[in-house]
């Protein structure tokens, strides 16, 4: 098990079937994959009544385990993917994480360097 600060997490929330993109392009930006668990949410743009009773839409989030030094570059990725810059269109954000376990293809790579655009 990895510990310290340096591998972190991406948490992508999207409408459901909006994840391929996702992981495409967090894939091309140099993450290693994702994975995609389902729920239920309402956000501010998604307040939907049917016969008075509220509708959760259904989404994905997608999460995905980087190292540190790639956050930038895939989180970028992701933004331009899932066109989060627009209202409604989904949220990401990332978390520290202080221990890492079950990686260790990760764990035992050099880090690598953001490649320059």
């Amino acid at each position: 098990m990895a510990t310290g600060h340096n591998h972190q997490l991406i948490v992508t929330i999207i409408d459901k079937g909006r994840s391929e993109p996702i992981i495409k392009a967090s894939r091309a930006a140099g993450a290693e994959g994702g994975t995609v668990i389902y729920g239920r949410g309402i956000g501010i743009h998604e307040r939907k009544m049917l016969l008075g009773i509220p509708i959760e839409p259904e989404k994905e989030l997608v999460l995905t385990v980087i190292p540190r030094n790639l956050t930038e570059k895939v989180l970028t990725a992701i933004i331009e993917a899932g066109d989060l810059n627009k209202p409604g269109s989904g949220i990401a954000f990332v978390l520290d994480l202080d221990r890492v376990a079950g990686i260790a293809h990760l764990l035992q790579k050099p880090p690598q360097k953001p490649e320059k655009d």
